[in-house]
């Protein structure tokens, strides 16, 4: 009796440490399955969650903009429910320059007008819409201050769906670069005032007494720009300081004054030419924005006034267009885009922002890299800024714009 229950316990002892070995590798598979599930696990970020496949991205009838109607002809509707698309202080990678309450602007009125085509409705913004057709992608805006302000109304449109930590700011001069990891894209932006190659293609230290055009130079530019995804192009402002401009053309050496609409002209056909030679138009779109209009002189909206836009509050009723628009440089865009040998879409942005005198960062903006001081303020005549615009404000219009013309190319995709 006792020799049995001697080998029972042997038969026990020897047991054991299968069974203590099996329960480790039990609990050792249940912690390394419960690790696969967490977020922070190599494979669910190398692979993603199997739970959640990637939804794909269904271009709808109603997001499509009706290919006959003109997005360009309307008028702005009051609308505080649906906009501003996002809230100053929501958005972190905004500059002093653009953020007007910020800065002490009295209203927001500004904020909430939205731009209404006569005979169509925008499509509405759906930033995680424009993530996943800008997925393995570069969007890229190339020109000057204004220009920056639609870089970063873009940004400011599309960040606020991100996470905190698949989102980051770049500055690596002349660029600016924002990337949205989870889809392997960026907005950029591409300091290049006339496009062409000048004497302030300085990101920074762009200001001089006199400028300075090189005329059919450009290949410094167009290096940052080859096999860009999608590429947005504007210059008009810096043009417009002077009746003359001093420029090159062929030799380095030989300094000329232009005509500033002749020297326009040249500046864009050899862009014209730089593009026929290095976009690929299966691979890349092309789109170039019309001229940002400026409101210095009442007078033109109020007939006796002597002020500019600082203290208004609300768009130009009625037809209206300013003579801070040159017609002669319209003229001259339609002409070069017509005689391009590849596609470039013209965002003809200018009538619409005619109307809104209402929008500028008058005072409230900052002069060579400083906020106005209080003496500054104190004098609009002198230090309103009737150029660049308040974010939120008309540049998120026109990457509403922009986003309604790449969803009516992504649909050829579907």
């Amino acid at each position: 009796m006792s020799s049995m229950k001697t080998q029972s316990a042997v038969r026990i002892q020897s047991l054991f440490p299968v069974l203590l070995a099996s329960l480790l590798v039990l609990g050792t598979a249940q912690l390394v399955f419960d690790g696969l599930k967490s977020r922070k696990s190599y494979v669910f970020q190398f692979y993603g969650n199997p739970e959640k496949p990637r939804k794909p991205v269904f271009v709808l009838p109603e997001d499509r903009m009706d290919g006959s109607c003109n997005l360009f002809e309307g008028q702005w509707v009051w609308d505080n429910v649906s906009h501003p698309l996002y809230e100053e202080n929501s958005c972190p990678f905004l500059v002093k320059q653009t953020t007007c309450l910020r800065n002490g602007r009295p209203d927001s009125f500004y904020q909430n007008w939205r731009w209404q085509p006569h005979a169509c409705n925008l499509p509405k913004f759906d930033p995680l819409k424009l993530l996943d057709i800008l997925r393995d992608k570069r969007l890229m805006f190339v020109g000057d201050s204004v220009q920056r302000s639609q870089f970063e109304s873009m940004v400011c449109l599309l960040q606020s769906v991100i996470p905190e930590g698949k989102k980051s700011l770049e500055r690596v001069p002349p660029r600016k670069i924002f990337k949205a990891k989870e889809y392997n894209a960026t907005i950029e932006y591409y300091w290049a005032p006339f496009i062409v190659e000048s004497i302030s293609d300085h990101a920074t230290n762009h200001t001089v007494l006199k400028r300075l055009v090189n005329l059919d130079s450009i290949s410094k530019h167009g290096k940052s720009w080859e096999g860009v995804d999608v590429l947005v192009f504007e210059s008009y402002v810096w043009w417009m300081y002077r009746p003359q401009i001093n420029a090159t053309y062929g030799s380095m050496e030989e300094v000329q004054e232009y005509n500033v609409t002749t020297a326009y002209r040249i500046a864009m056909e050899t862009w014209a030419n730089w593009l026929e030679s290095a976009i690929n138009p299966h691979l890349q779109k092309v789109f170039f924005m019309s001229m940002s209009p400026t409101h210095l002189w009442s007078w033109e909206w109020k007939p006796g006034s002597h002020g500019n836009c600082f203290n208004e509050s609300y768009p130009i009723q009625g037809s209206y267009w300013g003579t801070g628009s040159n017609l002669d440089i319209m003229d001259i865009m339609h002409e070069v885009l017509q005689d391009l040998k590849i596609n470039v879409t013209f965002l003809n942005i200018t009538q619409l922002s005619e109307y809104r005198k209402d929008a500028h960062t008058t005072v409230f903006g900052e002069r060579r890299g400083k906020l106005l001081t209080k003496e500054q303020r104190a004098d609009p005549m002198n230090f309103a800024d009737c150029i660049h615009w308040c974010l939120p404000g008309v540049p998120d219009t026109w990457n509403e714009i922009l986003y309604a013309y790449l969803l009516q190319g992504y649909q050829n995709f579907l």
